[in-house]
């Protein structure tokens, strides 16, 4: 074998492990990306709308993303009885809702706030609190309640939320 076809050959030889190695990388990107949330286009655009226009149906696919056991329902009566609701849309889809109900005066309360699990840890939930909030205060509302788990008091107060003592009563069986 001459010193040119050698050359040559060890030169095919590199080629071949620099593809196997790009190979073997592309494969553990592509791994590594299944495990990570993924991140949004440029061009995904996330709107926050308060009062925009939603359906049961809608609210229902976001419910059964984010809460396991999640039972189709019936939002019409929530819709018709709220004082306002906030949702969130990523390019037209639903991705987060809060509902706000009222007493007719000073207080509102905050219900069903919502994040669709691949929006998550984007600070989603807060903005749609928050919105929710100042939505209230612009109608009337001088308090706004929460009720949530002990694992949620740090992202209420980052809603800006204070701790109250307050008292609950499960009414059906």
């Amino acid at each position: 074998m001459t010193d040119q076809a050698q050359d040559q050959d060890e030169a095919q030889d590199q080629d071949q492990a620099q593809n196997q190695d790009q190979a073997q990388n592309q494969a553990q990107d592509r791994a590594q990306a299944q495990d990570q949330p993924q991140e949004q286009a440029p061009d995904a655009v996330l709107r926050l709308v308060v009062d925009a226009e939603l359906t049961g149906s809608e609210l229902n696919e976001l419910f059964r993303a984010s809460w396991p056991g999640h039972r189709d329902t019936d939002f019409a009566p929530v819709l018709a009885r709220r004082l306002l609701h906030v949702t969130a849309r990523r390019d037209g889809r639903l991705v987060g809702y809060v509902n706000v109900v009222g007493d007719g005066g000073a207080h509102a309360f905050l219900l069903d706030t919502t994040v669709h699990p691949d929006e998550r840890r984007r600070r989603l939930g807060v903005a749609l609190v928050r919105a929710a909030a100042e939505a209230a205060r612009e109608r009337g509302a001088q308090w706004l309640h929460v009720d949530f788990e002990p694992h949620l008091t740090g992202f209420y107060e980052e809603c800006g939320f204070r701790g109250t003592a307050a008292g609950l009563m499960r009414l059906d069986p």
